[in-house]
């Protein structure tokens, strides 16, 4: 590179020779996001442009951001001298209001913290005052968010004597704010006072307010009693919580909407919570209206044609999206509500809905909640793996995000547990897995949401759990690869590589193996680009924190040490860093020869070094080189922990070793026992054929007759070309010219006799043992029976290990059997 100086020429000319330069040294840029703001945040900030500054202040402090009321106080001033007596009359009350709120939250925070007498003279006392009804309306409404703080601060006799009078007084009272905000407090006082006084006094006021004029009322009336379930005994909840519930649900499609989200949000809590005294039409009732609160939006109603229907309001679409998603975020308690053994019959159609509701937020919801849903369902849970394919594959990153959280828990329950667990079920039961996690992983690498991306990168390293290791090795090994290479993002970059690691250490292929190591070596550690020099030391440090020390030795030890010669002096920076980690895998004695070229290479670092920064470093690496003691190959106390854990790597390491070859054995085996049981086959199909000449060609070749010879001779003929037109591709062609073997005495057409009859039930014989029984046929003595005997002997031998090796040795014994029999009634002529 050309120095860099100040009186370097920033020339056009010269510009574009030091662009070139740098390029190398640059780090490709990742697109930047013009809008920092969803269109969702953008409309709830945007103010109409034709309010004035006042109307804008006020709308700002009434329904704004803190941010958007923070510049309303720092922009007071400017209002005050442009027109005072409107801010004075609209603005500043909203902005003590605003002071009030910040004072009333550190209050009800450190109550908690202060003591009972102080809060009894400090704040009970003056709260008596401040509660009545003479007091202004933001007066009451603080002293009742106090009381509801107090309940839990004092004994239940000081809150029945001091507090319950004044909450009897603000449930009556005549704004709707103030019974509102006293509803919603009542659930902290019934905690206080305990089960019997909130039954006599909690619950009566709850049920009056139940019928409240305003919606608001009712609807913290109800909200309250959803929460307080657990301290009504069930009579409370049959003749008292029942009938106000069943009323909420009739009155919600009816005449108030308003309570359809919070029923909805509730709704899974209340029917667990009311569930022992349901009777089973109560019971179909609630999982009814559940159903349809299920589909709230989109569906026509009966009776109605297209023109008829009214368009919805914004305001509705809102609100049935809301009630949908609080659908799905109370589906796993539905599902308790009907029994996971009834959820095909009674939910599953509700979940088909949910997964691909056309909403983002129903969606996501579903995908957080998928995992709970797979554990209720397990062992079933093979009927929701298309909704699982459906969500990986949703056109939204936040369904994705949401669902890989639990996504390992989730494949782990799909692929092996329940109805199909077995190892020949891993991809079986879910065949479209694979091309969704693909798609996915693509998705996500696709889009500017790095951190959605790096995620799933983590979590895909349970795949060996999950998938086989031919099907990781072709479809995802080798993307995390280029991943690596091609990425632009750190965080990816490293997932990435620690999940190919992963993907490594569970292969069960050495071939495989060894391509990855040497893609590894080459594409990484002995890159063009010193970026991708970085990852390989980022591979490394995974490699020896998953792998064993000996395997890291054996492949990345010295690969890894060559980067001491690295040109860059920040790769030369990160490699000195690890140093001491490379050490540490090394054994003494056996890695001594290591243990050289790691002191070769650091003391050549520190001679050579000419980056004031890496020399620094390297001075401070060598002290700690020195000071670290060496594991041996015996086990030792201070290192027995992890060497212990290095053995169990090293042990599995072997294991996958072990595997793979019985793999192979195994498949050799299938192949041979198919070879032979063909063979055998047509072996009993012969012998079914030849049995009658067999006998014949003994009865021509007893001796005494003249013509004994001649006849043997051409039946020996006959019989051996019948015998190869049964199965000519049996024999080696080599053993085609039997019948060619010297005839020297009339023994021959016993030993041809013999031969024909060997010849149809040892078709598999070695080489070998075939030469042995010609030349015994040729000499002078007509039957070697110790030569025979040796020949048969050695057949069942070989024969031994074979599946069908015992009706094999049936009809050697068969042959030996009646060759002796032939023996003692022959004589054999001189």
């Amino acid at each position: 590179m050309r120095p860099v100086g100040s009186d370097m020429d920033f020339s056009q000319s010269n510009l574009f020779g030091y662009i070139e330069d740098l390029q190398e040294l640059t780090i490709i840029e990742r697109p930047v996001r013009r809008s920092l703001k969803t269109p969702e945040e953008i409309e709830r900030l945007t103010v109409d442009e034709e309010l004035s500054d006042i109307e804008r202040a006020v709308y700002l402090l009434s329904s704004g951001q803190d941010i958007q009321g923070t510049s309303v106080v720092a922009n007071l001033p400017v209002l005050m001298r442009q027109n005072p007596a409107e801010t004075l009359r609209r603005v500043v009350p909203k902005i003590r209001v605003r002071v009030s709120n910040a004072w009333l939250e550190t209050l009800l925070a450190v109550i908690e913290a202060l003591p009972k007498e102080t809060v009894r003279h400090e704040i009970l006392n003056p709260l008596v005052s401040k509660a009545q009804l003479s007091q202004t309306l933001q007066s009451r409404l603080v002293s009742c968010k106090i009381m509801g703080k107090l309940a839990n601060k004092f004994e239940a006799h000081i809150i029945k004597r001091e507090i319950l009078p004044l909450v009897k007084s603000l449930c009556q009272d005549v704004e709707y704010e103030v019974r509102t905000c006293m509803c919603r407090q009542l659930e902290h006082i019934a905690q206080g006072i305990g089960t019997e006084l909130t039954k006599t006094v909690v619950l009566p006021e709850l049920v009056e307010l139940a019928r409240d004029e305003d919606s608001s009322v009712r609807l913290a009336a109800f909200e309250t009693l959803v929460n307080l379930l657990d301290m009504f005994d069930a009579d409370d909840r049959s003749q008292t919580v029942l009938p106000l519930v069943k009323s909420f649900c009739e009155k919600s499609f009816k005449a108030d909407e308003s309570i359809l989200v919070s029923l909805s949000f509730h709704l899974g809590k209340l029917c667990n919570g009311l569930y022992g005294i349901f009777t089973p039409e109560q019971h179909l009732r609630f999982l009814e209206f559940y159903k349809k609160l299920s589909t709230l939006g989109l569906q026509q109603e009966n009776g109605h044609n297209d023109n008829q229907l009214q368009l919805q309001t914004l305001e509705q679409e809102k609100k049935y999206i809301s009630v949908r998603k609080n659908c799905a975020y109370n589906f796993p308690a539905m599902i308790v509500f009907v029994d996971p053994k009834n959820f095909h019959l009674e939910l599953y159609s509700i979940f088909f809905c949910l997964c691909h509701d056309p909403e983002v937020p129903v969606r996501y919801t579903m995908a957080i909640s998928f995992y709970e849903v797979a554990k209720l369902l397990n062992p079933g849970v093979y009927a929701i793996h298309k909704e699982l394919v459906t969500l990986l594959q949703d056109e939204s990153l936040e369904v994705l995000d949401a669902l890989v959280g639990h996504l390992p828990e989730i494949l782990e329950l799909m692929t092996n547990g329940g109805e199909n667990n077995g190892s020949e079920s891993k991809l079986l039961s879910i065949p479209d897995l694979i091309p969704a996690l693909t798609t996915a992983e693509q998705r996500a690498a696709a889009s500017l949401k790095w951190r959605t991306h790096e995620k799933l990168l983590q979590k895909y390293a349970c795949l060996p759990h999950i998938l086989s290791s031919d099907q990781i090795y072709y479809r995802f090994l080798h993307r995390m690869l280029t991943i690596i290479l091609t990425n632009n993002v750190l965080p990816v970059q490293k997932a990435a590589a620690r999940t190919l690691c992963v993907y490594l250490r569970y292969n069960r292929k050495q071939e495989q193996r060894h391509e990855v190591i040497q893609k590894l070596i080459e594409q990484l550690g002995q890159g063009k680009s010193y970026w991708n020099r970085l990852r390989f030391l980022d591979t490394c440090e995974f490699i020896m924190e998953l792998f064993s020390k000996s395997f890291f030795c054996k492949y990345f030890f010295l690969p890894l040490l060559e980067l001491t010669h690295d040109p860059v002096a920040n790769v030369r920076m990160k490699l000195c860093y690890l140093l001491p980690k490379v050490k540490s895998t090394l054994k003494i004695p056996t890695d001594k020869h290591l243990l050289q070229q790691l002191e070769l290479c650091v003391r050549k670092l520190l001679c050579q070094e000419k980056d004031k920064d890496v020399l620094t470093i390297v001075k401070k690496t060598l002290l700690e080189l020195d000071r670290m003691e060496m594991s041996v190959d015996a086990f030792q106390k201070r290192f027995y922990e992890n060497d212990l854990l290095d053995q169990e790597k090293e042990r599995q390491e072997h294991l996958l070793l072990e595997m793979e070859q019985l793999e192979k054995e195994k498949q050799q085996n299938e192949g041979r026992s198919t070879s032979i049981n063909d063979k055998m086959f047509e072996k009993k199909r012969r012998d079914s054929k030849t049995s009658s000449v067999l006998a014949k060609s003994v009865t021509l070749s007893v001796p005494g007759s003249s013509s004994g010879t001649s006849v043997g001779k051409e039946d020996k003929k006959s019989k051996l070309v019948r015998s190869q037109s049964f199965n000519t591709q049996a024999l080696h062609p080599k053993y085609s010219n039997i019948d060619k073997c010297p005839n020297k005495s009339s023994a021959t057409g016993y030993t041809s006799s013999l031969s024909g009859m060997g010849k149809s039930c040892m078709l598999s014989f070695s080489d070998d043992s075939f030469r042995s029984h010609s030349t015994g046929n040729s000499g002078n003595t007509a039957f070697p029976s110790s030569s025979s005997r040796n020949l048969f002997n050695s057949v069942d031998q070989k024969n031994n290990g074979n599946k069908d090796s015992q009706s094999r040795k049936m009809s050697i014994q068969e042959v030996e059997r009646k060759r002796l029999s032939f023996k003692s009634r022959c004589t054999v002529p001189k």
